[in-house]
């Protein structure tokens, strides 16, 4: 799964590109009331994620062998690895849709039913795992069914809330399917930064997995594995506040309504700081806890404990790079968005995982984390101090509505 997962996100990113990127459009459009707009630019995503998600899954085919080595699939991993990931990429198209249409879901202002769309592929993959897994004995090839039967079923949920639930107000328009390039090149303008971050997520895997199995073999590699399992889940408070704070920042700018920027992003930011400290106590009391949730294997344990205290030890000011990031995506400023959001694994955290193991081993991998979060964070300040004083400046216009 470690090797597989950045594979697969990396193909369906394609998706969230388009969703982000679609979805700072549409909630503008919507905040100015130009309706017909956000329609053009839904009708638009669907033709360009499909056409793109199917090129990807033909090249994922073709070269399933190369681009599993290069990600880290050597050894005693390979096979496995490539079990679950013949099974998982014939779903790549429907994930592709799902979190592009997600995206829209929200910016519509349906948070309780984008909600749905998440919540029904994480409950069905729990249900399908142990079906397939313990039941039927299929192994990884029945994970990878599993979460590729979860792919299906959520792009089949966000479908009928499009073209058949009747909640929408942004409805499927033949004669937009044909792009309009102007929608085009903002939406891949905005959501480049989206794609760039799972981009460069996964050429860090490939940076990682190699690294980490030179120094410390297939263990390694799995000592990682669970500690970015823990890591997105125990973050995944901060990406709902990333993701539900895009459409309010979007609408009210568009709207002007400048001063509910501010306090909109106010709000994220403490919150975000506050479960982040949470996430550091806990992950400081328990850390070994939480590695034995996912094996017995003694020697995983005791590195993993370790290691999961050093890359948390800068966990309390995540959320502040990711909330700079996302607040630039929401504007539409897409400069700024992807400088900071190739800040804190390209310019840092990958050079840093090359450096440092050369002089301290495996614990250079870990050290790596704590400081590339520092150098973003103090690169997002940077660029959103400036921020302050301009959404004080509301025009007069904007305070009446």
């Amino acid at each position: 799964i470690t090797v597989v997962m950045p594979i697969t996100f990396l193909i369906s990113s394609v998706g969230m590109m388009l969703g982000v990127g679609g979805a700072s459009i549409v909630s503008r459009a919507l905040g100015s009331n130009r309706e017909e707009h956000a329609i053009e630019t839904f009708n638009n995503l669907i033709s360009i994620v499909f056409v793109i998600a199917f090129a990807a899954l033909t090249l994922g085919f073709f070269f399933a062998h190369p681009v599993l080595q290069t990600f880290g699939g050597k050894g005693d991993i390979f096979p496995i690895a490539h079990d679950y990931y013949m099974m998982l990429l014939p779903s790549i198209p429907f994930l592709a849709w799902a979190m592009m249409a997600n995206n829209i879901i929200r910016a519509e202002g349906h948070a309780k039913m984008s909600m749905i769309a998440m919540l029904i592929p994480g409950f069905l993959n729990i249900i399908l795992d142990a079906i397939f897994i313990i039941g039927f004995g299929w192994g990884m090839k029945g994970a990878g069914l599993a979460t590729a039967l979860s792919y299906v079923a959520c792009a089949c949920f966000t479908a009928w809330f499009f073209f058949l639930s009747g909640r929408s107000n942004i409805q499927f328009v033949r004669k937009y399917l044909k792009p309009n390039w102007d929608i085009v090149r903002e939406t891949f303008a905005i959501g480049i930064t989206t794609l760039a971050r799972q981009g460069t997520a996964s050429i860090l895997a490939i940076v990682l997995n190699n690294t980490l199995f030179t120094y410390g073999g297939e263990l390694g590699v799995a000592v990682y594995g669970v500690i970015s399992r823990v890591m997105m889940f125990v973050f995944f408070p901060i990406f709902g506040l990333v993701q539900g704070s895009l459409p309010i920042i979007g609408f009210n700018y568009g709207a002007m309504q400048y001063r509910r920027v501010r306090k909109t992003l106010s709000m994220a930011l403490i919150s975000s700081t506050l479960i982040c400290f949470l996430v550091f106590l806990v992950i400081f009391m328990f850390s070994g806890s939480f590695i034995t949730i996912f094996t017995k294997d003694l020697a995983l344990i005791e590195q993993g404990g370790r290691a999961m205290k050093i890359v948390f030890l800068a966990a309390m000011i995540i959320g502040v790079q990711a909330l700079g990031a996302a607040y630039f995506q929401a504007i539409g400023k897409a400069v700024p968005a992807l400088l900071l959001t190739l800040s804190r694994q390209g310019f840092f955290l990958i050079p840093l995982v090359l450096i440092l193991p050369i002089y301290f081993g495996m614990d250079g991998v870990w050290y790596a984390f704590p400081i590339a979060d520092i150098l973003s964070m103090v690169v997002t300040l940077m660029f959103l101090y400036p921020q302050w004083s301009k959404l004080n400046k509301e025009p007069e216009s904007a305070r009446v509505l």
